[in-house]
């Protein structure tokens, strides 16, 4: 069984497609915490070998199609840049093999809804690698909040700014990868907006475009039918302490840096006192939990869960796919959402 502290039985075999750095990150998890990683594939054998050495995985492949097609592979791990992910995750579903899917999960709506769509009719799980949503100090704060803890919530504020790389020509500054703030980053308090309070009603973004003419900052308020709004930015030239709060009548949570990382919150009452303060160590960096959250589906003979179900992720995507609208930010792959197949 996968139980429900992150870690696995080892029966479900994962096969990692990319040799990237977070697919580094996902594999050292895994391992770490009893699942088994069967597999890696490349665009290059070398670096699949390579891969495959470092992590301890039995059988490393030249190339995305041989790894779809492994039989001892049951799970694709997709970590390739979101503009690989539509064609990746469905070479992998059309193979047969579940998949977790890095975000952001796609470059637009379009492609998260023909990846849900080729899954169900699969009976396959297609699950968005939000890993902060799976975390354990989330599952508390959804907890607190059905609890009434805070009162009814009225505001989100979460941030996810760093100084990253400023060469023109790396992956974060190029449009025709997929770069700028906003997918890379601002996916994070935006998801994490979606889970506390849902889908928006309205949104009103504004950005600064970089000289490569991608999003360099990217701030936007998410309006609800209630009054409720969230309050998201991101940046990738300057950093900040990424703190997060969910603001509610009778309090507030306050969640530490790095807000999306298993870090500590404090739940304060109106008048500021402390009604709660949450601290769980958590092994390995915490992507195991996504993992987890996928073997229990595969096990459970279900394609969609609570945590983060394929429709919130189409969500997701369409919220974003509406403030680059509005900000300008476009990308080669928005043929699709004018009808035009890639």
């Amino acid at each position: 069984m996968t139980l429900s502290n992150g870690t696995s039985d080892g029966t479900i075999r994962w096969g990692i497609l990319g040799t990237g750095f977070i697919a580094g990150l996902q594999a050292k998890d895994l391992n770490e915490n009893g699942f088994t990683v069967q597999a890696v594939g490349s665009r290059s054998l070398e670096s699949s070998k390579a891969f495959a050495e470092q992590y301890g995985v039995a059988t490393a492949h030249g190339s995305y199609e041989d790894l779809a097609a492994d039989p001892l592979v049951d799970v694709v791990y997709i970590a390739t840049p979101h503009p690989f992910h539509h064609a990746n995750a469905l070479l992998a579903l059309n193979a047969g093999k579940h998949v977790l899917v890095e975000k952001a999960f796609t470059m637009n709506a379009r492609e998260a809804q023909d990846i849900i769509d080729l899954a169900e009719s699969k009976g396959l799980v297609a699950l968005e690698a939000m890993w902060t949503r799976f975390l354990p100090h989330m599952v508390r704060i959804r907890e607190l909040i059905a609890a009434g803890a805070i009162g009814e919530v009225r505001k989100v504020v979460a941030t996810h700014n760093q100084s990253l790389p400023k060469d023109p020509a790396h992956r974060l500054n190029d449009p025709a990868l997929g770069g700028g703030a906003l997918l890379d980053l601002g996916i994070y308090p935006i998801s994490f907006a979606f889970d506390i309070l849902g889908t928006p009603a309205s949104i009103k973004a504004s950005a600064s475009m970089s000289a490569t003419g991608v999003d360099r900052q990217t701030a936007a308020i998410f309006e609800y039918p209630d009054g409720a709004q969230a309050i998201v930015d991101c940046e990738l030239d300057a950093a900040s302490a990424n703190r997060a709060m969910v603001i509610g009548t009778d309090g507030w949570i306050d969640i530490e840096h790095t807000w999306y990382n298993p870090v500590p919150f404090t739940v304060f009452g109106a008048d500021g006192t402390v009604v709660e303060r949450y601290e769980q160590p958590v092994n390995s960096r915490g992507m195991q939990y996504q993992a987890a959250e996928l073997e229990r589906l595969i096990r459970a003979g279900e394609t969609a869960g609570t945590i983060l179900p394929p429709a919130e992720t189409v969500a997701i995507m369409a919220a974003m796919d509406e403030i680059r609208k509005q900000i300008g930010l476009r990308y080669e792959s928005d043929a699709t959402l004018e009808g035009t197949q890639e």
